[in-house]
């Protein structure tokens, strides 16, 4: 099932690159993402167990980003399809601000496969039980993405894609250093020898070599903390997401961030079950505040709303850290918080770019009247506020109300208080920004085009399951996040 998942993208990939016609090619990217969602429906229906010594497997963690991955690309490819169509109407009348949703000046294949392998890099990434393959995946999204970035052949493109590979590529050599200190670490002096299964490393315990540990979890922190978009290692994520087409930035987003902390809560987990969990928590809920307080100050006075998007994953994953950091029901905590910040900031970014179809900017200050001009692009811009500032009766607001508790709960008032206030500041900026997109006065010259179902639906899911998990965790989902946190912490699945 498993390599079904890995391969059947990579081989609509291909199909993609040989196929003419653009309206196939839509269908095939589309039919796969159903097929990929279909399968990953049957693994969390019948989740089968690793053989030991497996390579790859899907534990609680793994199918719990594999559905969330899923899901995203479903949407983002339904979403892709109309905005590839829309972007074919639009050539010829491009100018640098013209980038977006609307599909223009680069070929539909490339596109295309590059997204099709994206899927198939991060479905392997999810479901890597070795350090060494799912450093290997990793990377391998990284250059699956690069030209999805650069996809619109501007300069700024250019930039933002350049950024991208040079300081994630920085980045992922950390983490390599990091996968060598672990094989050390796991090395018991004239006994056994060293490994990078993590069901092994775990089970190992307290035989690891803590100093070497140490060592590596800071190396693999930094290294795939880069990836996640944590401060100071951040700088390519408001560049890329910002350059990207709306549906790579929402994937961008709401799944390879999450593949990227998967990674270092496959470390903390090692270092929980080896004694180290207060050593690795401090190191993640530090990196989690400082994320959440740098972006909250670059969110305040934003000009760019898929700058402003990218900033406030930033925060996201900031609180993720937090969250982990702080383990315990924050742990928890932390598990639901990916689920909901996935589905809601892919949404929010989907429907950017029907904001940037419509007023030919990203300028939230050339931005106005969006209900009158998009009325269910702009009602969803509104919904999507409240639900990406934790607001009631949104998932999020559950999600950060458990971390928050739990800070709280275990005597770490400072941290709580200065989440917080990075909290209130992200509001504060957003709330300012989004209102006026959503109930200014609609630009001059700006003409409101049709709706379709294929720009908004998918939006509009997204956000409904934000709602339904903020009223009502159905018991499977309940079960697999508790157990995707148990693992996480170090525990047994």
């Amino acid at each position: 099932m498993i390599l079904a998942l890995v391969f059947i993208p990579l081989l609509s990939a291909l199909a993609a690159m040989l196929i003419r016609p653009d309206r196939p090619r839509r269908r095939l990217l589309v039919a796969t993402a159903a097929i990929h969602s279909a399968l990953t429906a049957a693994c969390w229906v019948s989740p089968g167990t690793a053989a030991p010594g497996a390579w790859v497997g899907l534990d609680a963690a793994g199918r719990l980003f594999l559905g969330i991955t899923s899901l995203l690309f479903l949407a983002a490819a339904i979403y892709a399809s109309h905005s590839l169509g829309q972007g074919r109407a639009a050539r010829g009348r491009q100018t640098e601000e013209d980038t977006g949703s609307v599909f223009v000046n680069a070929p539909e294949a490339v596109f295309t496969a590059c997204l099709l392998v994206f899927l198939s890099t991060m479905t392997l990434v999810v479901s890597s039980q070795h350090l060494g393959l799912l450093w290997v995946a990793v990377e391998a999204t990284t250059l699956a993405t690069a030209p999805l970035i650069y996809f619109h052949r501007q300069p700024s493109s250019l930039e933002a894609t350049w950024k991208y590979l040079l300081v994630c590529s920085v980045g992922i050599a950390l983490a390599l250093l990091g996968n060598f200190l672990v094989v050390v670490a796991s090395a018991a002096p004239g006994g056994a020898h060293g490994t990078l299964l993590v069901p092994d490393l775990v089970a190992r315990g307290a035989r690891m070599q803590a100093p070497w540990l140490k060592a590596a979890f800071v190396f693999l922190l930094v290294g795939y903390g880069t990836k996640m978009g944590l401060a100071p290692m951040h700088t390519w994520l408001p560049d890329a997401h910002s350059e990207a087409p709306s549906p790579v930035s929402a994937l961008l987003s709401g799944a390879l961030l999450n593949c990227a902390f998967l990674g270092i809560l496959r470390a903390h987990s090692i270092c929980v079950a080896a004694g180290l969990g207060d050593f690795s928590g401090q190191l993640l809920a530090g990196f989690g505040i400082l994320s959440m307080g740098l972006a909250a100050a670059f969110i305040a006075n934003q000009p760019d709303y898929k700058r402003m998007l990218a900033y406030s994953s930033m925060e996201h994953m900031g609180l993720l850290a937090l969250g982990a950091g702080i383990g315990g029901a924050a742990m928890f905590g932390a598990m639901l918080h990916a689920v909901n910040h996935s589905v809601v900031k892919a949404a929010l970014f989907l429907l950017a770019g029907n904001f940037l179809a419509a007023y030919r900017t990203k300028s939230i200050a050339r931005v106005g009247g969006a209900i009158r001009l998009l009325p269910a692009s702009g009602w969803l811009w509104l919904a999507g506020l409240f639900a990406i500032t934790g607001m009631p009766p949104f998932g999020t607001f559950a999600s950060e109300f458990t971390m928050l508790r739990e800070a709280f709960a275990q005597g770490r008032i400072a941290l709580a208080i200065a989440a917080l206030v990075a909290l209130a500041i992200a509001f504060a900026g957003m709330s300012r920004a989004f209102l006026g997109m959503a109930l200014g006065r609609v630009p001059e010259g700006v003409v409101a085009g049709r709706e379709r179902a294929s720009a908004v639906l998918p939006s509009f899911v997204l956000l409904a399951v934000s709602l339904g998990l903020g009223l009502w965790i159905p018991h499977g989902w309940a079960s697999v996040l508790e157990q995707a946190a148990r693992l996480s912490g170090g525990g047994a699945p």
